[in-house]
């Protein structure tokens, strides 16, 4: 047995490392931490909050207290439990949006940037996606079909694909000129060998932080299409639709916005976090700067 094998001496290594990646991400670290408490949170809803539906008209409009630590709305349900089960719905969408998105942005990016005879078809049609805001692309969506969260995560995977598209393609437009592509080409390796063995590698991590921004603008739209009625369905309790749903209590319970609208800005906070620590972890030429 080695120096390197012995468990303590193992052990302190690891521990030194942690170390020296916490003090230079320190980002990263508190944007996972705030991401994984609030999804621990939603995740365990149905176990640690009460029913977030039934009305008790009875406590209606009351301020946070020890019975209801968020306070209660207009028809008396508990602010608290409504914001914790609607962590749930935020974090499915986020999470669909973000991996549907980017495994079909992949695919679209890198067949259009290798094969240049799709290559102008494919990017007129994603340059047209992209003229149309992305709220006002879901919203017509989810128009044409019923509220839903199925719905909803077509309806905003469709509208963030083509910046995925745009990413992999500007990516594989310049590895594809590389001497190590073309002496693949030369011995005679056949196309999808080339784009998975060579090109594919090189998109891993520029995707991974998009998909992070995706999923962060993906809980945003869910929000504003829930706050515009034409998210996910009224039974089901979403930090939009409650928010909508207290905006005309606002001066006497200001508590129905206030705390739904934090728990989402420090998920999207959260998120960011993650994402801009991956970019300056998986960029090296940050990652020497730092």
């Amino acid at each position: 047995m080695t120096v390197a094998e012995i468990p303590g001496v193992t052990l302190r290594r690891r521990l030194r490392r942690f170390r020296y990646l916490l003090r230079r991400h320190v980002p990263i670290f508190v944007g996972a931490a705030i991401l994984l408490l609030l999804s621990a949170a939603s995740l365990l809803a149905p176990w640690l909050v009460g029913d977030p539906i039934t009305f008790n008209p009875i406590d209606r409009l009351q301020s946070p207290n020890s019975d209801h630590w968020f306070g209660t709305d207009q028809y008396g349900r508990s602010v608290f439990n409504r914001t914790v089960y609607g962590g749930r719905v935020s974090l499915v969408v986020g999470l669909s949006v973000a991996a549907l998105s980017t495994v079909i942005g992949l695919f679209i990016g890198l067949v259009s940037g290798y094969v240049r005879g799709i290559d102008m078809v494919v990017m007129r049609v994603m340059d047209g996606l992209l003229a149309i805001p992305h709220i006002l692309l879901a919203i017509a969506l989810v128009s044409l079909t019923h509220a839903s969260i199925q719905n909803v995560i077509i309806a905003v995977t469709v509208a963030e694909v083509p910046r995925v598209v745009r990413l992999v393609r500007g990516v594989v437009l310049t590895i594809r000129e590389q001497p190590y592509v073309d002496a693949a080409v030369t011995v005679g390796s056949r196309t999808p060998k080339i784009i998975l063995r060579h090109i594919l590698p090189n998109t891993i991590a520029p995707l991974m932080v998009q998909a992070t921004f995706i999923c962060a603008a993906a809980i945003i739209i869910e929000s504003a299409l829930s706050f515009l009625g034409a998210g996910t369905p009224p039974e089901i309790p979403s930090w939009g639709s409650t928010i909508a749903e207290g905006r005309s209590y606002f001066q006497l319970a200001p508590w129905i916005i206030f705390f739904p609208g934090t728990c989402l800005a420090l998920l999207i906070l959260s998120i960011n976090l993650v994402g801009d620590g991956l970019r300056d972890m998986l960029d090296p030429r940050i990652a020497r700067s730092l």
